[in-house]
């Protein structure tokens, strides 16, 4: 999908702040057993195609309203995906403005997950 230059350029401004990670990362973690908050980024009805195990659907336009509630720990390690990592990235970015301190993008996004093949559950 080719995006416009004024998104792509704020979507590269919230890169400048946030942490990121690659999909092969989140894997390894997922298989270390480590404990983080996997969320789902995306809108509803792509969630409902598929996501990856472990996730948590919290779309992107809900996610600030609703995050205080589902993760009131400021110091928890929290791991948004979206479909390509752009607008993870503008939520971690809106994450760390609300006090976030451990917040990461999984860049790539699900289809960096289903490119390197792995897992997804329906």
């Amino acid at each position: 999908m080719a995006h416009n230059p004024r998104f792509l350029a704020l979507v590269d401004d919230c890169r400048s702040r946030i942490k990121e990670c690659d999909v092969h990362q989140v894997k390894q973690w997922l298989d270390q057993g480590l404990a983080f908050n996997l969320i789902d980024n995306r809108e509803q009805d792509e969630w409902a195609k598929n996501r990856i195990p472990s996730a948590q659907y919290m779309g992107r336009g809900v996610l600030e309203r609703d995050i205080e509630t589902a993760i009131p720990d400021l110091d928890a390690m929290i791991v948004i995906y979206c479909g390509g990592g752009f607008r993870s990235a503008l939520s971690a970015d809106n994450l760390v403005k609300m006090g976030y301190r451990n917040v990461i993008s999984m860049d790539g996004g699900i289809r960096g997950w289903l490119q390197a093949g792995y897992p997804l559950e329906d």
